[in-house]
């Protein structure tokens, strides 16, 4: 399947028709020439809004976080986005995003990811992405994003950029000195090539 003809069955899926029949188009991007893939939850109400992945406060730390510019992330051309779910879920009740839905990344992704071959590095953006990708990872975000090394040279399992984390943040100080710097290792390598 080519790219367009994915898109236009992801919208005519019926599990999306509620979106679809509302106008709201799947949150996704796919790069031929992409080396670098983020996956993580579902995109967030202001990226689906602006149809802009990653267009909020969590994008611009993540940005920061891969040493990298708007200009480099969004128009370099070597970075793709495939989050587990291409629409916003809501809110949940007592703060913070509704999970991705069950099913979906395993029913889209495998055909998005074929049209990317020269992927070399996937940064699993949280909890959700990690237990759907990382099936040997230890029992916790924290270990996992701790042993990072251990995922290399595919996979670099990170905490979500949210600001819901900021206390995550704050009790691991490690992350800020020893993942960001390694990570930001592995994206200038890749941009430099």
């Amino acid at each position: 399947m080519t790219a367009d003809e994915i898109f236009q069955a992801i919208q005519a899926d019926p599990q999306n028709q509620t979106y679809t029949a509302q106008g709201i188009q799947p949150l996704y991007h796919v790069a031929p020439d992409a080396e670098i893939l983020l996956i993580s939850q579902a995109p967030s109400r202001q990226a689906q809004a602006s149809m802009t992945f990653w267009d909020d406060a969590s994008g611009d730390r993540l940005r920061a976080w891969m040493g990298m510019t708007k200009a480099q992330f969004y128009d370099s051309g070597k970075v793709a986005v495939l989050p587990l779910d291409f629409y916003y879920p809501g809110k949940q009740p007592h703060g913070g995003d509704l999970p991705p839905r069950q099913g979906f990344a395993d029913k889209w992704h495998a055909p998005l990811l074929e049209l990317m071959p020269k992927i070399r590095l996937t940064l699993l953006i949280g909890a959700y992405a990690q237990k759907a990708y990382l099936r040997d990872r230890p029992k916790t975000l924290t270990a996992t994003v701790e042993h990072y090394a251990d995922y290399l040279p595919d996979y670099f399992p990170l905490v979500h950029p949210s600001p819901l984390n900021y206390g995550w943040l704050k009790q691991h100080p490690w992350f800020m000195t020893t993942v960001v710097p390694a990570l930001q290792q592995q994206i200038a390598k890749i941009m430099s090539d």
